[in-house]
């Protein structure tokens, strides 16, 4: 069986208070849409919910919410499998916020676990992540930085899922 290469984290980061890391709902869609602004994310609550209606119908993606003991929506991960030619396939981390008012609290650490776990249970040996600004908190959980690449895009001129 395969095992993650993540090291386990060396932190003293604890979790404050009971915490709840469970499948995204559809009740937790606005909640979600504010938390994405804060990744820079300019999709709106409809756009959002085209999105995840088609993350979520694609195998092998999970969408993960934590959540205080008083029922607070306080973080949202977004990772999938990603089989490469090139390498050996792999989680990749795709999203990972922390609501503003709550970081430093370890719910990116919980969060992160629960990403980690997934890998893990799908016999993964490998979770990636692009980060922009956390490039600190990931070090701290074992991560390594492996490359650096611009990314690239270009329009096809047509709507975003038609």
């Amino acid at each position: 069986m395969s095992r993650g290469c993540a090291a386990r984290p060396r932190t003293s980061e604890v979790v404050a208070g009971p915490m709840l890391i469970r499948a995204f709902r559809q009740a937790d869609l606005p909640i979600a849409c504010r938390l994405l602004r804060q990744l820079g994310s300019e999709a709106g609550v409809e756009e959002l919910a085209a999105r995840l209606s088609r993350v979520l119908h694609t195998a092998d993606h999970r969408v993960a919410i934590a959540e205080t003991d008083d029922g607070r929506m306080a973080g949202l991960m977004h990772v999938f499998v990603r089989p490469a030619l090139e390498k050996p396939c792999e989680a990749v981390v795709q999203a990972l916020v922390v609501d503003e008012a709550l970081r430093g609290r370890g719910i990116g650490l919980a969060l992160m676990r629960e990403a980690e776990a997934w890998a893990a249970a799908r016999g993964l040996a490998s979770v990636a992540l692009h980060t922009r600004h956390a490039g600190a908190f990931y070090t701290r959980l074992g991560y390594a930085k492996v490359a650096s690449a611009d990314l690239m895009r270009k329009r096809l001129g047509r709507e975003e899922g038609a």
